[in-house]
């Protein structure tokens, strides 16, 4: 199975990173630095899922890809 896109961007409002997994609706963490915000969602990611399966909620596949990565 593939994994799930993360997406990492600086937030200026923020001073720091934000990581979040758009297949997974309200997934996202906070990092000083890239590499910490990318270890907090996955964090995220384990707590979200696990979460859903607890509560019986559907558990999306994984299917965002963002468009520079389409070819054609």
């Amino acid at each position: 199975m593939k994994d799930y896109h993360i997406n990492i961007f600086f937030s200026e409002e923020d001073d720091g990173y934000i990581a979040d997994i758009p297949d997974l609706k309200a997934c996202s963490a906070f990092g000083k630095t890239a590499e910490e915000a990318l270890s907090e969602v996955e964090i995220a990611k384990t707590a979200w899922l696990e979460a859903a399966r607890q509560s019986g909620k559907p558990i999306p596949l994984p299917k965002y890809r963002p468009v520079i990565y389409e070819v054609g």
